[in-house]
């Protein structure tokens, strides 16, 4: 990797930790300039603009939580187990996170671009969309190899486990208490033997 390339990484990295905690709005240069430890013109030598070092970031984040999922998925093979194994890569990523500190890259996107940042919108609901299908596609396939009762609503139960890790891990960043993010966890896993056949 060039030195280009290790500064550029550098930033990269440095600038996912400022907005995924202080979000887009919140961040200014000079954030990233002390994060970072570069001057204005050492930063823009690499990235056109602050959106375009946002998009950056964002899908930096973004990626380290789906290698996360993928290395907690490797060797599972059971459905129910593999939805299981979902809901504990989750809990265990927000409660102890690797690099990107700060919550769920795609919730706190989500919300804070809303309306006014069109670009990381779209990055957060491609990203969201990514984990549905995975989600989706592991119950299919459960039903298919007769792992989960065929009468279930794949795109439903993809969206009640997005919607109640979120949710849990909203309260407990609002809170401070991570029972909030416990208590989903528990109700999902329960939840999820209930599809069984």
């Amino acid at each position: 990797m060039s030195k280009a390339q290790v500064t550029r990484e550098h930033i990269i990295q440095q600038a996912a930790v400022v907005f995924n905690q202080q979000g887009y709005a919140g961040t200014s240069m000079s954030d990233i300039m002390q994060a970072t430890g570069l001057k204005k013109g050492g930063i823009y030598n690499h990235f056109k603009s602050k959106d375009d070092l946002a998009v950056a970031a964002f899908d930096f984040s973004v990626g380290l939580v789906q290698t996360h999922y993928t290395e907690a998925l490797r060797g599972q093979r059971h459905a129910i187990v593999r939805l299981r194994t979902m809901v504990a890569a989750f809990c265990s990523l927000m409660a102890n996170p690797p690099t990107v500190k700060g919550g769920c890259p795609i919730l706190n996107t989500a919300i804070e671009s809303d309306d006014t940042h069109p670009t990381l919108r779209r990055q957060a609901r491609q990203a969201m969309d990514n984990w549905q299908r995975l989600l989706a596609k592991i119950i299919t396939l459960g039903i298919k190899h007769q792992q989960v009762d065929a009468s279930t609503d794949p795109e439903a139960v993809a969206t009640v486990i997005i919607s109640t890790l979120e949710g849990g891990l909203m309260m407990t960043q609002l809170y401070g208490a991570p029972d909030h993010l416990r208590h989903a966890q528990q109700h999902l896993l329960d939840y999820i033997e209930t599809l069984k056949i």
